[in-house]
């Protein structure tokens, strides 16, 4: 559960294709390539640009393991958010895809049967 809600946590904020470490070393290519002729401010920004895609790469879950994290969840987050109170909005929320949920059979509404929280 853990690992899966880190993983997504990690990835991209924004709607769209998840950043795998394969796309990120080809954007990388891209701006290799484009260094041999930049000059100034230009080379500077790309500099910048090829910095910022080598920190990101270190933190994007490989696609075999983002699998296996997301099948791990389906199984168990159900049973999970159920004795937590933890609804549908909150999975979602917290960057949870809608197709996981309906994967892992959480409903979209009234998911916790009256259930409260546990403390602690």
């Amino acid at each position: 559960m853990r690992a899966y809600l880190d993983a997504i946590d990690s990835g991209p904020k924004r709607p769209g294709r998840r950043r795998t470490p394969e796309s990120i070393n080809k954007q990388i290519a891209e701006i290799d390539e484009r260094l041999r002729q930049a000059r100034g401010i230009d080379k500077l920004n790309l500099v910048k640009q090829r910095r910022d895609l080598e920190a990101a790469r270190t933190k994007v879950v490989p696609a075999a393991n983002h699998g296996a994290l997301e099948r791990e969840f389906v199984r168990v987050a159900r049973s999970y958010g159920e004795r937590r109170g933890i609804d549908y909005s909150m999975w979602r929320e917290v960057g949870v895809p809608a197709p996981v949920l309906t994967k892992a059979r959480i409903p979209r509404a009234g998911s916790t049967n009256g259930r409260r929280p546990s403390a602690g």
